[in-house]
């Protein structure tokens, strides 16, 4: 038996667990990934879950690199619409540092080539990785005048990409970027620290447009804890600031049963707010080669936590549980239930 979604809030996968390597990651020519049918992996995998999950999905956020072949990326792309899907993309921003003033035309490029696929594609909702330089070597946290810089770049190359990519009269209704955790970022790390570019961006523009990506993994790694994340939540939302929200487990990105409460409570707090519009699931496979860095730096995200099940069945497992959740706060009065 089905399990309806009785929340306005959309419910979708990112859908990691397919790995990055083998799943999502295009080669040298730019392909993606195909299993022994010829079938793209992402879309292949994601009508796995939409015949085996006992909840219906609404959406699916797809991780964009640059230079994806644009055949390839049609195909996944009218592939999940054709699962009656709601795309999102997430532009993942590598090799180039948006902290940098001599590095935005290059962080320039990536965004364009992403936004350009989302107005394609009548996609309405991006996200990004795109504040800082993912495990770049060597890299300081910025703190003082040198943070200042860093925001001020930030605002500069975002705001420019926005209006060269036409964003204000395109499809496109909102912008989510999202913080990593301490040693994936070294500065923006956190709510806090990243909410003053979201708050430039936007003051710039003169409308909301750009939000923050309020992932629980992230929250739970930073140096905040759950009051304050709660706290700052509450913030972001009166100021119509608070984005996407990803249910992952700390350290691991594992089962969300290893998550140490802090789905729960950070779900629970962004639902009260009113303005919790995206729900995605996110696990990672604990032995993806792409990720050997994040295993390098902390041997928790190297844990084997679905087992036997494998990571298909964790996903299953995983929408089943954060469907139920939002469910849940329908029917205590903290989320607003679906027309």
């Amino acid at each position: 038996m089905k399990i309806p979604s009785r929340s306005v809030a959309e419910l979708g996968v990112v859908p990691t667990h397919l790995g990055f390597v083998g799943g999502a990651v295009p080669d040298d020519e730019g392909r993606l990934p195909r299993n022994a049918e010829g079938e793209i992996v992402a879309a292949a995998g994601m009508r796995d879950l939409a015949k085996d999950s006992v909840v219906r999905q609404d959406a699916v956020m797809l991780p964009m690199f640059f230079g994806t072949n644009e055949g390839d990326v049609a195909e996944m792309i009218d592939a999940m619409k054709a699962l009656d899907l709601d795309v999102h993309l997430v532009l993942m921003v590598g090799g180039v540092d948006p902290m940098s003033p001599e590095d935005e035309d290059g962080v320039l490029a990536v965004l364009l080539e992403g936004l350009g696929t989302a107005k394609k594609h009548g996609v309405k909702h991006v996200s990004s990785t795109s504040v800082e330089e993912w495990m770049k070597p060597g890299a300081q946290p910025r703190t003082g005048a040198d943070l200042d810089a860093a925001v001020k770049q930030n605002i500069a190359v975002h705001a420019r990409a926005y209006r060269e990519a036409g964003l204000a009269e395109s499809c496109v209704e909102s912008w989510s970027i999202e913080f990593l955790r301490p040693g994936e970022f070294q500065t923006f790390t956190s709510l806090a620290r990243l909410q003053p570019v979201i708050k430039g961006l936007n003051d710039e523009l003169g409308e909301p447009f750009f939000k923050i990506l309020v992932d629980a993994a992230h929250c739970g790694d930073s140096d905040l804890n759950i009051l304050e994340n709660e706290a700052l939540i509450a913030e972001l939302a009166a100021s119509d600031h608070l984005g996407v929200f990803h249910c992952s487990a700390k350290t691991t990105r594992g089962c969300l049963t290893t998550d140490d409460g802090w789905i729960g409570a950070l779900l629970t707090a962004a639902a009260k707010t009113g303005k919790l519009k995206h729900v995605f699931v996110e696990i990672f496979r604990h032995d993806d080669p792409a990720l050997a860095g994040l295993r390098e730096l902390d041997s928790g995200h190297g844990v084997d936590t679905v087992g036997e099940r494998g990571y298909h069945q964790a996903t299953v497992d995983a929408l089943k549980d954060v469907a139920l959740r939002l469910n849940n706060l329908v029917v205590r009065g903290m989320l607003a239930p679906r027309a």
